[in-house]
């Protein structure tokens, strides 16, 4: 079971399976999102995820049709992802303790900031992952 939340406390959730497909994408959308060099989450599976305090002080930015992102209105973490309405994928910062994973690839790295330098031996894809890697 892993757990997690925002930095002032007031949201909480939980994660009853391993994660999966960890990433972090340069891309400038996430760069503004995350306030740094990408963001850095996996994918969670279906079902496993559960708010345990603080879901009424979430917001939720749609970053395109059906997708968006999800945001503790207090302090403005960066919470997770969603597909729909249900959580995609949760970002790595918030997890308590150890998440299971490591960064498997790196996105859109062909728009990455000029300051960043990506290190470790994941992969690299100038854009999204290629079409054999499930998203």
């Amino acid at each position: 079971m892993l757990s997690g939340g925002c930095a002032c406390g007031t949201v909480r959730y939980e994660i009853s399976a391993p994660l999966k497909a960890a990433r972090s994408c340069h891309c400038s959308r996430c760069r503004k999102i995350f306030s740094g060099a990408g963001s850095a989450y996996a994918e969670v599976a279906p079902g496993a995820f559960v708010w345990r305090a603080g879901e009424d002080n979430l917001t939720v930015y749609e970053t395109t049709p059906g997708w968006g992102l999800c945001f503790c209105r207090t302090c403005g973490t960066t919470l997770c992802g969603l597909a729909g309405t249900a959580v995609h994928g949760v970002t790595l910062g918030t997890v308590d303790g150890d998440p299971g994973v490591e960064i498997d690839m790196h996105i859109f790295v062909g728009s990455k900031a000029p300051w960043d330098h990506i290190g470790g031996t994941a992969p690299r894809f100038l854009e999204g992952p290629p079409p054999d890697i499930p998203v």
